[in-house]
C-alpha cells in the first residue's frame, strides 16, 4: 500500500509542477488578481449605472482574458505566436458583447453599445494584466472609468 500512496503523491506533484517556484506563483497570482480587481472596478461602475452586465460579468471576462494569455505563455508559446490566441479571444469577446446589444423596434434606438464596449475593454485590460503589463492595464482602467463616469454627461 505504501507504493500506491507514493505513486499518488508523485502523480499529484507532477500535475502541479507548472509552477516551479514561489516567484512564478506570485507572478501568476498578481496578474490574475490584477485582472479581477480592474475588471471589477469597471463592472461595479456598470452595475451602479443599472446595466445588465455588471460586476461579476466584467470580473469573469477580465479573468478569462488574462488566463487565456497567461497559460500559453507558461506553456512556452512564443510571444510572436500569441497573435492567434489574441485573435480568437477578440472574436469570442465580440460575440459576448453582441449579446449585450439590443435593437429596439424603432430603428434609431439601440441599447447596450456602451456595455458591449466596456466588455471588450475589460477583455483588453485582462490581456494586458495577463501579459504582465499591469501599469498599462491600470492606466486603461482609469481611462475607461473616466469615459464611463464623466464623459457620458456631455452627450
Amino acid at each position: 500500500m505504501d507504493g500506491f500512496w507514493s505513486e499518488v503523491y508523485s502523480a499529484l506533484r507532477a500535475e502541479f509542477a507548472d509552477v516551479p517556484d514561489a516567484g512564478e506563483a506570485t507572478r501568476i497570482l498578481v496578474r490574475l488578481c490584477m485582472a479581477v480587481v480592474l475588471g471589477g472596478l469597471i463592472g461595479y461602475e456598470r452595475e451602479a449605472a443599472g446595466k445588465a452586465a455588471g460586476l461579476r460579468t466584467h470580473m469573469l471576462v477580465a479573468l478569462g482574458s488574462a488566463l487565456f494569455v497567461l497559460v500559453p505563455l507558461q506553456a512556452g508559446v512564443p510571444l510572436a505566436d500569441m497573435s492567434r490566441v489574441l485573435q480568437g479571444l477578440i472574436a469570442g469577446i465580440g460575440f459576448l458583447g453582441a449579446g449585450a446589444i439590443l435593437k429596439q423596434s424603432d430603428e434609431a434606438h439601440i441599447k447596450g453599445l456602451t456595455t458591449a464596449a466596456s466588455i471588450w475593454m475589460v477583455a483588453a485590460i485582462g490581456v494586458a494584466a495577463g501579459l504582465g503589463r499591469e501599469t498599462t492595464a491600470v492606466i486603461a482602467t482609469v481611462f475607461t472609468l473616466i469615459i464611463l463616469q464623466i464623459l457620458w454627461r456631455w452627450k
